[in-house]
């Protein structure tokens, strides 16, 4: 018999043996991720702590910082769900495939808008992603149509409708799945509707994808951390500032703060679930497979997530600000949370 064949085989299941006494010691369910699932993914797990289980304790590293964690290894040391404010990436897959955790379940667990707000102090906004895009960019189109250090200080400079007062922005850092949908879904469609930066996407698609995704470094685009609460409280503080978070800090936080307008439409509950609001996305939770029946309580924990009572249309998830996905898509999150289906690589 091959004797490298042989080696592979002993070193798996010394590896495999090591898991199991490993991760039976830990009777905890771990989970990292996304700071805008982290309140329903904590809900769920209050829940399920009530009911007998061991609540899991549930971590705010943001969506890509999440996935590294997640993807990092399969074992006691390595967590057992990812929440995520945006897909799995095919480079975060396959650093998942890489290191062993070949056995990936994705669970769509509703939708949400993505909401920039400020302080009940503080002017109305009712903004473009075009206007957002050139209040925040890094670098925009300049008089002469090529590109120049954003010039503009405050939001009146963007456009004579807007309140003059100083451009400040509290937002999600890099490692937040929030950032990557701010900058898809707001920057990206913003830079599109400048007429300068057309031909650009036509000629170069890899500048015209460095334009949108390169936010201002002077000052205008603060990075406030993973802690979506403590913007909130900033905002109270100062009510010139402007923050991005999801909806539900939004909906739990309606004495204090209010959204902006993006093209007209109000971040509400029927215009995110009807769709006419233009920044809404779908929410995530990633399980590591390999974990379910060596770390205790993790199938429950994923039945307990797509259940009725959780993620239903009068679920305690809604209440909380997710809104549920529409019945087709939930039926279909509800067979891949029950029957734990493994996902392939995604194209991108």
């Amino acid at each position: 018999m091959n004797t490298r064949f042989i080696a592979y085989t002993a070193a798996a299941a010394v590896s495999m043996a090591a898991f199991t006494g490993a991760a039976s010691a830990r009777d905890q369910i771990r989970i990292v991720g996304s700071s805008t699932v982290y309140p329903f993914t904590t809900a769920v797990a209050e829940q399920f702590g009530k009911a007998g289980g061991k609540t899991p304790v549930v971590e705010s590293t943001g969506t890509g910082g999440g996935f590294k964690l997640f993807c990092a290894g399969v074992g006691e040391g390595h967590p057992d769900v990812s929440n995520a404010s945006r897909a799995i990436k095919k480079s975060e897959f396959d650093d998942c495939q890489k290191n062993g955790v070949t056995d990936i379940v994705e669970v769509k667990v509703g939708i949400d808008g993505l909401v920039m707000a400020n302080s009940k102090a503080g002017p109305d906004l009712n903004l473009t992603q075009q206007q957002v895009f050139l209040a925040l960019a890094k670098e925009i189109p300049g008089a002469d149509g090529k590109l120049v250090a954003n010039p503009n200080k405050t939001w009146k400079d963007v456009d004579p409708s807007l309140p003059d007062e100083k451009i400040e922005v509290l937002g999600p850092p890099p490692t937040s799945g929030t950032r990557d949908s701010f900058l898809e879904l707001v920057m990206e469609k913003g830079a599109e509707g400048i007429e300068a930066l057309k031909a650009v996407k036509k000629e170069d698609k890899k500048a015209f994808e460095k334009v949108w995704k390169s936010i201002r470094e002077d000052g205008a685009y603060i990075d406030a951390g993973e802690n979506d609460n403590l913007i909130v409280q900033k905002l109270e503080a100062n009510p010139k500032a402007v923050g991005i978070f999801g909806y539900s800090f939004l909906e739990e936080n309606t004495s204090k703060i209010k959204g902006a307008k993006i093209a007209g439409v109000s971040p509400e509950y029927d215009t995110i679930s009807g769709g006419t609001y233009p920044v809404a996305r779908p929410l995530f939770i990633y399980v590591k497979k390999q974990h379910v029946g060596v770390i205790p309580g993790l199938k429950e924990f994923v039945a307990e997530y797509v259940s009725s009572k959780a993620m239903g249309e009068d679920g305690y998830l809604p209440k909380k600000g997710l809104v549920p996905l529409p019945k087709e898509e939930a039926d279909v999150s509800v067979k891949a949370g029950s029957d734990l289906v493994v996902i392939s690589a995604p194209s991108s």
